[in-house]
């Protein structure tokens, strides 16, 4: 079974997708070893990790230059956090998602929020952007590509529920293979939703939504840590470079200092 066949059947087990999000190659090759069975990108840890914001600030070429190095050292399959697709427009969009799928990727988040002001992309646009992208992967073998779509409504809406979910179905018509709702977190929500949509629901790591086994019960077929991992190694950073500062002494990096990461 290829990556493709092999990624897209992890939304179809019986046990949900636990997906950690990688920011860049060393992390990506730690995730790997850890054991876990494939990894995602995250928009908001690569950015940070190259000195940016979030919200396609860094360049397409950027990202596709981290992408090809992760491909080249791991083995699993990995999906890729494309944001809005790096342009506005749609072509050089599904252009950038070939460009993606041609590295090797199995397969990508693609979200309807505009990145010129903070709002939605218009929903029929949306779903016109997800034919493009299915037609051309299609077209060019990427068949079994998953195109995981973002809806920003719980991020972005005071009572999103029924939108989420007119959205969602609209976009699985469309060809979307999976639904990621960020900022969902009720459990009577959640349940809803994974009844109102023929495809596998992803949610994603947050302070008051963190147990896998109990999101497998709800429904949901993917959990993605999202900024959560990178945020956690950032904060390490940040605590433990005060401390050196003002204690003038490098013995506490050595405290629990293990590393057995093995590169290629």
């Amino acid at each position: 079974m290829n990556k493709l066949s092999l990624f897209k059947n992890m939304h179809d087990q019986s046990e949900l997708l636990f997906l950690p999000n990688a920011w860049d190659v060393l992390s990506a090759i730690i995730l790997e070893q850890a054991g876990f069975k494939a990894i995602g990108t995250t928009s908001w840890g690569v950015a940070n990790a190259m000195g940016y914001k979030d919200g396609e600030k860094i360049q397409f070429d950027d990202l596709f230059t981290l992408v090809k190095k992760m491909v080249s050292v791991i083995e699993i399959p990995i999906t890729v956090d494309i944001e809005a697709g790096y342009s506005e427009n749609i072509t050089v969009v599904t252009d950038n998602v070939l460009k993606i799928a041609d590295l090797g990727v199995s397969g990508i988040n693609i979200e309807d929020s505009l990145k010129n002001k903070f709002a939605l992309n218009e929903k029929n646009e949306q779903c016109e952007l997800i034919a493009k992208i299915k037609n051309k992967l299609e077209f060019n073998g990427y068949r079994d590509f998953f195109i995981n779509a973002r809806i920003d409504t719980y991020l972005q809406e005071k009572d999103p529920l029924d939108e989420t979910i007119d959205r969602a179905i609209d976009y699985v018509n469309s060809g979307a293979d999976g639904i990621f709702v960020p900022g969902l977190c009720q459990s009577d929500e959640i349940e809803k939703l994974v009844r109102s949509i023929e495809a596998p629901l992803n949610v994603m790591s947050l302070p008051n939504l963190t147990d896998v086994s109990h999101l497998n019960k709800l429904g949901v077929k993917r959990f993605s840590l999202g900024s959560a991992f990178s945020d956690a190694t950032i904060s390490f950073i940040e605590e433990n470079a005060r401390i050196l500062l003002s204690e003038q002494n490098t013995k506490k990096l050595y405290a629990s200092c293990t590393i057995n990461t093995s590169f290629k």
